[in-house]
């Protein structure tokens, strides 16, 4: 069988799991072939084949994103795709593979960020934790980035500033940790109780090595 005929669609499964368990496969066996076909299909006509397919990828990202940084430009293609779905998906891969291909990524900044602008919830939460894992790798973005992100974290609803605050941990350094721990803080009269203990968490985190950031298990 095919890697392409295990997906959930194929399998007439409504449900992720046979996506999730291909990814573990590929990832598993290193199969670069099989990769390769669910790659082939991120463009399938079939709208629930493609969006199979690009589920299988960025589980397989959370796994073993190295085996799919080479595909970068197809994740970056499907940015300008008129599927939500796949917007966001994307943008999930991007994040975790940003650290292996941190200027291809920021090739594409400036449409990144006009999708984050105006995307999804989901959108926005991993494009901020992809710049956090580009950054966190890559570090001579930092000064590029900031003003995007700084913006970011002031003008997001209150709930939203920890989550934002967790994907960006990773580019935290030295240089930079004042300017966050100050944008932080001004945030949390704002919040409710249970959100700032969450973001007292987040800053508890600051200095520690905090490294890449993935929401296992995610959309």
């Amino acid at each position: 069988m095919s890697a392409l005929q295990e997906i959930s669609y194929y399998r007439n499964i409504r449900n992720e799991i046979p996506n999730q368990e291909l990814a573990k496969k590929l990832a598993e066996t290193e199969d670069f072939e099989g990769i390769a076909e669910i790659v082939e299909h991120l463009q399938d006509k079939n709208k629930s084949v493609a969006s199979d397919c690009l589920k299988v990828l960025y589980e397989l990202g959370y796994l073993r994103p190295d085996l799919i940084a080479r595909y970068v430009d197809k994740f970056l293609a499907l940015l300008d795709s008129k599927h939500n779905r796949m917007v966001w998906g994307s943008m999930i891969a991007l994040a975790t593979i940003a650290p292996y291909k941190p200027k291809e990524i920021m090739a594409k900044f400036d449409l990144l960020q006009t999708l984050m602008e105006k995307g999804t919830v989901i959108t926005v939460v991993w494009g901020a934790r992809m710049i956090g894992n580009l950054v966190g790798a890559a570090p001579k973005y930092a000064e590029k980035v900031m003003p995007y992100i700084t913006n970011l974290l002031t003008t997001c609803i209150p709930r939203d500033v920890a989550t934002h605050a967790e994907g960006l941990l990773p580019m935290i350094n030295e240089d930079n940790e004042e300017v966050f721990r100050a944008v932080f803080e001004s945030r949390m009269d704002d919040m409710s109780a249970a959100q700032a203990r969450r973001m007292r968490s987040v800053i508890k985190k600051i200095g520690t090595g905090y490294k890449i950031s993935y929401l296992q298990g995610g959309k």
